[in-house]
């Protein structure tokens, strides 16, 4: 591309991105072990009163005793009914998206013209995120992403709209449905690219372009 689209566009430092604050603690503690039971397990051993044990202090070492399941004594019928009830168990709490996971996804989707993210433009901002999930994984949810074009006459609007959509459909389970939407006021073609970016048809045919889908795949090297 010779001449960019728009030459001066505004910069957020990618340390300035919205982030989800953690909670440090429960880094520590949980480690490589992502379970809320382990990281509950972990603190009640650590809450001993003798300090001086090394045993405790090694996190390691606790990740792999808490990972282990001692046999309980119980009768045949006992271990049927059990078993039952972990096979229905067995999928556990469903985690229920939110606007921050949606925005982590798409903030550091390259822009096809600028070497910036999406996110340091601000073409993605959080508050311009809404995600409708009841954490029913038999239920559908939808993500809604507004959009926002550098200038009123960005050509690349469409092209950014499919790159998110590829993400996006590439990252969440099939139960949720995507609509991106160019925010009110910032495109001239507003209504036309919309239509655009939510027609089945036209993004399953220019998913289908090799051509294209490679300038997508581009965008989305940098994603984390």
């Amino acid at each position: 591309m010779s001449e960019f689209i728009n030459e001066n566009p505004d910069v957020i430092e990618i340390d300035d991105l919205p982030s989800r604050k953690e909670d440090v603690s429960r880094d520590i503690l949980l480690g490589s072990v992502g379970n809320e039971m382990t990281l509950q397990r972990k603190k009640l051993l650590l809450s001993i009163d003798d300090s001086k044990s090394k045993v405790l202090q090694n996190l390691e070492l606790l990740d792999k005793l808490l990972l282990i399941n001692p046999p309980e004594l119980t009768s045949d019928e006992e271990s049927i009914e059990e078993s039952d009830d972990e096979e229905l168990n067995a999928e556990g709490p469903t985690d229920v998206v939110d606007a921050q996971e949606i925005y982590d996804l798409t903030a550091h989707i390259s822009d096809p013209e600028h070497p910036l993210s999406l996110g340091q433009l601000s073409i993605v901002n959080l508050s311009d995120i809404e995600v409708h999930d009841c954490g029913d994984p038999k239920k559908m949810a939808e993500v809604v992403i507004r959009i926002t074009p550098t200038i009123t006459h960005c050509s690349l609007a469409t092209l950014i709209g499919l790159g998110i959509r590829v993400r996006l459909e590439r990252s969440l389970p099939p139960r949720y449905r995507i609509t991106i939407l160019l925010k009110e006021g910032t495109h001239n073609s507003e209504n036309q690219v919309n239509k655009q970016l939510n027609d089945k048809e036209r993004v399953a045919a220019a998913c289908e372009n090799e051509q294209l889908l490679g300038v997508v795949s581009k965008m989305l090297l940098t994603c984390l």
